[in-house]
């Protein structure tokens, strides 16, 4: 019996659900309808929008704010990770070994400590302060329903009162009904009404806290972060005086496909094979006073004033069986700065008013760009031999093709 009882409660308490729904749906018909006028709040409606404007932009601050944190997770790892390179070719007998490896374990602990503050401090209280906008939100909503079955039993209370023939038990109960609806609606009116506004001007506070920790955070930890690279900046100084008057040989790695020029890209030799390229010698000793230089030296940035300067050495190029100076300076037959010649050993087409098209077998004399900046890797400049034999003039004949697409020959 008592389960029968249960049930029947439960079953009781669906069905006057049901019917709430239902006289509320009724209800906002005819309020759309205008046959039922509706209860106005002008005052209340303007905090529900600065409600849901606030929701929306702490939303926003709280998605923002994590994508900064995975940010400094990710860069956190590639530190760690080139820092472990560096430990790895930092050979045992060189000085500094221990220096460098210390600065590595603390740039990885600052990174932690950065990012654990950053949750502590930011993202936590981001939560918390987003985590009061759910309840208020549903109990927004329940408060929408509740002014709705104010506004019928008002309705049903005022149709009762001026129907032609009055039933004075249902116009009883009826009051009731309206009575005990006013004072749900109005009890959560009441708190709303109140701690709307107060989240609102809550918001000011918030963001200038947030947004204080996450600067000063940053700040800190830059700073931090800018005597380790100092502290690792002495160690490879030191390295660099004990080690850096060796001179030591880089060759250029040969391409299996021509590197772009602009935004167009060649196709690679059909064959695939890669073309001879020059050897170029690396030498950190500074030229004696008054000594020639064969290469031109490369421009030092202000940071590296205190290094030895870097020239580039260029071999000079055999001509018909004699040794001719790099820049092609005496020799009338060559074009002015001539380095050295290459043939193709494949056709090349050009895709540009400024490649030269060759064919394979064509002998290209090599020459320096006019502007060193506007040299792309991968792409030589120079004038075909036989244009140059015919024209004598470098505007004309002149251009740049594909490395990868010819074979040095002297």
């Amino acid at each position: 019996m008592a389960e029968m009882g249960s049930k029947g409660v439960t079953a009781g308490k669906i069905a006057s659900n049901v019917q709430k729904k239902l006289t509320r749906a009724q209800e906002k018909v005819l309020q759309k309808l205008g046959k039922a006028d509706e209860t106005k709040d002008e005052q209340f409606e303007q905090c529900v929008q600065n409600f849901n404007k606030q929701l929306t932009e702490g939303t926003r601050l709280q998605k923002d704010l994590r994508t900064y944190l995975a940010s400094v997770k990710a860069m956190h790892e590639a530190s760690k990770k080139l820092n472990e390179c560096l430990q790895e070719v930092y050979e045992p007998d060189w000085p500094g070994r221990d220096e460098a490896s210390k600065i590595a374990e603390n740039n990885d602990l600052l990174w932690l400590d950065y990012h654990q503050k950053l949750v502590d401090q930011a993202l936590l209280t981001m939560d918390t302060y987003l985590g009061q906008f759910p309840d208020i939100k549903s109990r927004i909503a329940k408060r929408g329903r509740k002014l709705v079955d104010y506004d019928s039993a008002r309705h049903h209370y005022e149709s009762l009162q001026t129907a032609k023939k009055k039933d004075e038990a249902k116009i009883a109960k009826a009051e009731e009904e309206l009575i005990k609806a006013q004072k749900v609606f109005e009890e959560m009116n009441v708190d709303l009404q109140e701690e709307l506004p107060s989240l609102w001007n809550s918001r000011v506070g918030f963001y200038v806290n947030t947004f204080q920790s996450i600067a000063g955070l940053e700040e800190n930890f830059h700073k931090e972060m800018s005597k380790l690279n100092q502290n690792l900046n002495d160690v490879l100084i030191s390295l660099e005086k004990q080690h850096g008057s060796n001179t030591f040989t880089v060759k250029a790695q040969p391409s299996d496909n021509a590197p772009a020029k602009g935004n167009k890209s060649p196709s690679p030799p059909p064959d695939g094979s890669p073309a001879a390229t020059p050897e170029i010698r690396v030498n950190h000793e500074p030229e004696p006073a008054g000594t020639a230089t064969p290469g031109a030296a490369l421009p030092k940035s202000p940071s590296q004033s205190s290094l030895p300067a870097v020239v580039v050495e260029t071999f000079p190029a055999a001509v018909n069986g004699t040794v001719e100076s790099g820049s092609g300076a005496g020799r009338l037959d060559l074009p002015p700065g001539f380095m050295f010649k290459v043939q193709a050993q494949h056709d090349y087409t050009a895709t540009d008013t400024d490649e030269l098209q060759l064919k394979a077998g064509d002998v290209v004399l090599v020459i320096p760009f006019q502007n060193p900046e506007e040299q792309d890797e991968g792409w030589l400049m120079g004038v075909k031999e036989s244009d140059w034999n015919q024209h004598k003039e470098l505007d004309k004949c002149r251009g740049v093709f594909p490395e990868n697409f010819t074979e040095r020959v002297q």
